[in-house]
């Protein structure tokens, strides 16, 4: 049976590519972008099942009306996928007050008007699910992304509360953690801090610290059937890792963490008082 998906930042990139594959499988997308006319040839090719719409995500009432035009022009609403996002690459101290506020802006509030634009149609339904492009820099940090990785962390943080509110209205949430992978991510659509040259050093370090191979890098393509799969389970999970490397390097990250706060238990347990 076929859905109905609302999908932002679906004009390149993942966004594109799993749109393509959910039209082409017969389900009805609407695709939102800043610019609409990277969507001229799918909607000539789709004209029953793809609505191109025009959005800025950062615009809250301009988000409630696109998803609820969804909704009209389909009849219902199955799926929204927030994948609209950029990275911002700097040390913590190099990144400004302009780009901080407009990463947080797209990455984060973004995602969370989307989210709140579609709960009410989910409950009344009552069913929907909510999936939220996020990242393994959401369950761990890198040097010169911190503050990109305060934006996933913060859509991690209000999507698992979520996920817990909304699970008795029959609605399910998820969290996409990709490893990385061959996209524009580090690209056009990047942003990137005021370099201090003290930063220099650790930059120049970091691709050999972490020891990445190119084919440590995920083909695009190769997580059009996870997605699929994603949005067809009736038992969707709250966490879907993509790639190869980023569970591996979880689980050793989350070990580390582990031992530090087992290493520190005792003046945990004295700091309760009782």
């Amino acid at each position: 049976m076929s859905k109905t998906i609302f999908i932002t930042g679906a004009s390149r990139g993942f966004g594109k590519l799993w749109t393509e594959a959910l039209l082409k499988r017969g389900d009805k997308v609407a695709a939102t972008s800043r610019n609409i006319e990277a969507y001229k040839d799918l909607a000539k090719q789709y004209p029953d099942t793809f609505l191109p719409i025009s959005l800025d995500i950062t615009n809250r009432e301009a988000v409630f009306e696109a998803v609820n035009k969804a909704k009209d022009h389909f009849g219902n609403l199955d799926v929204v996928i927030n994948n609209a996002g950029y990275g911002v690459f700097g040390a913590v101290e190099e990144v400004g007050e302009k780009v901080t506020k407009d990463v947080f802006e797209a990455n984060v509030y973004g995602t969370l008007w989307v989210t709140q634009a579609a709960l009410p149609i989910f409950r009344t339904q009552g069913s929907g699910h909510v999936i939220q492009l996020s990242s393994v820099l959401g369950v761990w940090s890198l040097p010169t992304l911190g503050i990109y990785n305060a934006t996933k962390f913060a859509v991690e943080g209000f999507s698992e509360a979520l996920a817990s509110e909304v699970k008795d209205f029959g609605i399910n949430v998820t969290m996409i953690e990709p490893n990385g992978y061959t996209t524009d991510f580090g690209g056009s659509s990047a942003v990137h801090g005021d370099t201090i040259p003290a930063y220099n050093t650790l930059k120049s370090s970091l691709g050999q610290a972490e020891g990445l191979q190119p084919e440590d890098y995920g083909k695009p393509e190769a997580t059009v059937p996870a997605i699929l799969k994603l949005i067809d389970s009736e038992n969707p999970p709250l966490r879907l890792f993509l790639g190869k490397v980023g569970l591996r390097k979880t689980e050793r990250v989350y070990a580390e963490k582990l031992k530090t706060w087992n290493d520190w238990k005792e003046v945990s347990e004295a700091a309760h008082g009782h």
